[in-house]
């Protein structure tokens, strides 16, 4: 709830050889939108009213955001992809809010969205959603690759040398931004730590740290999609006393060794989300796996990566092709369509 990404890119082929080049990204502030959407996360009481304007809002600012990121690029879309935003997801109980319409008129194109709904209705967990998309980014032919999503819960997909999508993994790690900007909040009275600076100037507290990991480790080995419940708000309210730089640090050294422990033994692991910019975090994941990439080093943005892969799901939603994997979101039954479509499908 940091902020909105938004990407336009460009595709040539089809299905699963598709190939895409993202031409122009825009990234837009929430506001005091934000406040209203914590407060629904955190579950705060709404108002069913409050909770429609919320939705309202933020498909108005979408469309500001998408309005502004074609005119800058003078093309029209021909198809637009709409994620929402996460304010339960504890499955089968999940929650995207958006209303997509807003959109829909400022762009005159088909717009897809709920793109979990479906994996979920059937019995997945609904993400990770994003691995197959990987595959279509970042496969090679020579390296066992693992892209780590540091946003508010650390995502991964692995991706093994020369494969087809079955040699795909996905799967949740831990709370990541959410712990660290949480701490934030409490001991800076900031949004986050910009750059990791006061994690940069602290020393872990060992007893903090070892708590804050045992409880990362049992999130990783859970064999469940992360969300609400898990953001770890307990380990920050008992750990407030710690002065700034040494709570962050301890965060940050309990969350990078988490992460760094499920894709050490990757060829090669690409870091990619709002987490990359925070220097305490990717040295202690890099003090377990060695020195890391980022998604940057392929032409994607950091910023933009799950921008990018959102647009990927919409690309083979377009050709028939279920985005989400059967293995990687635990569905029991296969799916034939995905997502919800307004205006006309191309």
């Amino acid at each position: 709830m940091d902020g909105l990404d938004a990407v336009l890119v460009e595709a040539e082929g089809t299905g699963l050889d598709v190939r895409v080049r993202s031409v122009r990204y825009v990234s837009a502030e929430l506001g005091e939108l934000a406040h209203g959407l914590r407060a629904a996360a955190g579950n705060e009481p709404v108002t069913a009213h409050e909770l429609t304007r919320l939705a309202l809002e933020l498909g108005e600012l979408l469309a500001l955001t998408f309005g502004r990121l074609v005119d800058e690029s003078g093309t029209t879309p021909s198809v637009c992809v709409l994620p929402g935003q996460t304010l339960v997801h504890a499955p089968p109980v999940s929650l995207q809010l958006i209303n997509p319409w807003p959109v829909a008129h400022r762009l005159g194109c088909p717009v897809l969205h709920d793109i979990r709904g479906a994996d979920i209705a059937a019995g997945g967990q609904g993400a990770p959603i994003t691995p197959l998309a990987d595959w279509v980014l970042f496969r090679s032919d020579t390296e066992r690759r693992a892209i780590v999503n540091l946003g508010g819960f650390c995502n991964v997909t692995t991706i093994a040398r020369d494969s087809d999508p079955d040699g795909i993994a996905g799967f949740d790690v831990c709370a990541c931004t959410t712990v660290l900007d949480a701490c934030a909040r409490a001991a800076l009275g900031e949004a986050y730590d910009r750059n990791g600076n006061s994690a940069c100037e602290g020393t872990p507290d060992e007893d903090a740290t070892t708590q804050l990991l045992d409880i990362l480790r049992a999130q990783s080995s859970g064999g469940r999609s992360l969300g609400t419940g898990d953001e770890c708000t307990a380990w920050v309210d008992r750990h407030t006393s710690l002065q700034a730089p040494t709570l962050l640090a301890s965060a940050t050294r309990a969350i990078g060794t988490a992460i760094g422990e499920r894709v050490r033994d990757s060829d090669a692991v690409i870091l990619a989300g709002g987490g990359t910019q925070n220097a305490a975090l990717v040295r202690s994941i890099e003090d377990v796996v060695g020195a890391c990439a980022t998604t940057a080093a392929f032409g994607i943005g950091v910023q933009e990566r799950e921008a990018v892969c959102i647009a990927v799901i919409g690309l083979l939603a377009l050709d028939g092709i279920t985005y989400t994997r059967q293995h990687i979101t635990r569905r029991p039954r296969a799916i034939s369509c995905e997502g919800s479509w307004i205006g006309v499908r191309p």
